[in-house]
């Protein structure tokens, strides 16, 4: 009696009868590269028309379908058929291949040139210069103001302090509020024209 094995049970991918569940675990088991040959013939083309109905192009789905197999091929030794068949667990890869080109798609790669990341020029020498001696001028102009008056510009256009609010916060009529600061910056108007 001859014990040796037939081809078919020598080698599970070369008999037709043997589940995808099957072939994958001898992928899984063995590297089998027949069986994966068969998984790939059978799974590639229904995956790149499950990703073409999910909207994706012809040309990415193509390479969606080349990273679901290699992964296929890779974790084929995670399968487990008590978890899901063969087709099941395929096509979450698929899915889940197919998320992460989205979120690819919506990160824009970083680029190291990109305005918004590089440091802010630094000002000449000259604008810093005039800069502060524009500031100077503002606060020897302001020193120069009545103290009520200064008060209120500070008020009004440093603190932000809406002229209604400062009418009622001083017990000055909204009117005078307003004349003072006109006149206020009349002032200091003139005060800096003359000190440039």
């Amino acid at each position: 009696m001859d014990e040796r094995p037939t081809p078919a049970a020598a080698h599970p991918a070369a008999d037709a009868s043997v589940s995808m569940e099957d072939l994958l675990l001898a992928v899984g088991r063995a590297g089998d590269r027949t069986a994966f040959a068969r998984i790939f013939a059978y799974f590639a083309p229904r995956v790149k028309a499950y990703l073409r109905r999910l909207g994706v192009e012809a040309g990415s789905a193509d390479e969606l379908v080349q990273e679901v197999m290699l992964l296929v091929w890779r974790r084929a030794s995670t399968f487990d058929p008590a978890q899901s068949s063969a087709s099941t667990w395929i096509f979450t890869i698929a899915r889940n291949k197919r998320v992460d080109a989205l979120r690819r798609e919506a990160r824009p790669e970083f680029d190291p040139t990109d305005p918004l990341l590089l440091p802010e020029a630094e000002t000449p020498a000259d604008d810093r210069i005039q800069a502060r001696e524009s500031a100077e001028r503002m606060r020897l102009a302001l020193r120069e103001l009545p103290p009520e008056q200064a008060e209120l510009l500070r008020l009004a256009y440093f603190d932000e302090v809406p002229h209604s609010t400062i009418s009622a916060e001083r017990g000055i009529p909204l009117g005078t509020v307003k004349s003072r600061l006109r006149l206020a910056m009349d002032r200091l108007r003139k005060a800096l024209r003359e000190s440039a």
